[in-house]
């Protein structure tokens, strides 16, 4: 933040803890609002998460993108979505998108790219999300978490764009992914590809160890 924002800030002077799960966190904080005046804010500590966006391509050249259908309970519907799940405590974020991609999928890449993050819901939560771009897909095992159930297949990137237009897709990750997919693909936007020193994907940390 920098000076030209002071009129704008909102100052914690006090905070009351409400919930504690397994990974939100939910607080209450006192603040004192820019005109010197007092609020309270609810919101979510959330550790934060990884999209991946994987471009698998044909024989002759042309892209299409591997995407899941999955049950959201909150919203109670089956969603379609890129992979994507929570970063582990201490867990790098290209092993953590590297580690979603192939339990969710079974895909692993050869290249990886990192594109941007992105905060989707603001007013209540400390989510980010960062989003990943794969590419070189070679197809292996799904290895899907206990409880874990979710459809893959892939889809052209007018069919995904399609869909977010017509409202058939209305996560919110994936509606920005499909922007970074749209400019990437068309030229607009560069991506800086790396390849991973190793295939082999490092366990997450053990968060239970003494």
């Amino acid at each position: 933040m920098t000076d030209k924002d002071a009129h704008l800030i909102e100052v914690q002077t006090g905070r009351q803890e409400l919930f504690k799960g397994r990974f939100l966190h939910a607080f209450s904080d006192a603040v004192r609002l820019p005109d010197g005046r007092s609020s309270s804010r609810e919101y979510l500590v959330h550790p934060g998460a990884v999209m991946v966006i994987p471009l698998l391509h044909d024989a002759a050249g042309a892209v299409r993108l591997v995407l899941e259908r999955q049950y959201r309970y909150p919203v109670a519907q089956v969603m379609i979505e890129f992979p994507a799940g929570k970063l582990e405590p201490g867990e790098d974020r290209l092993v953590c998108a590297r580690r979603e991609l192939k339990e969710e999928t079974g895909y692993s890449a050869r290249e990886w790219a990192r594109a941007g993050v992105i905060h989707p819901v603001i007013s209540y939560s400390t989510e980010f999300i960062e989003i990943w771009f794969a590419r070189g897909l070679t197809l292996g095992p799904r290895q899907l978490d206990a409880g874990e159930f979710l459809d893959v297949f892939t889809a052209t990137p007018e069919e995904l764009a399609q869909w977010c237009r017509e409202g058939l897709v209305t996560d919110a990750k994936t509606v920005a992914g499909m922007l970074w997919v749209q400019n990437v693909l068309s030229g607009s936007w560069s991506l800086d590809w790396t390849t991973p020193d190793t295939t082999d994907i490092p366990d997450p940390p053990d968060t239970h160890a003494p």
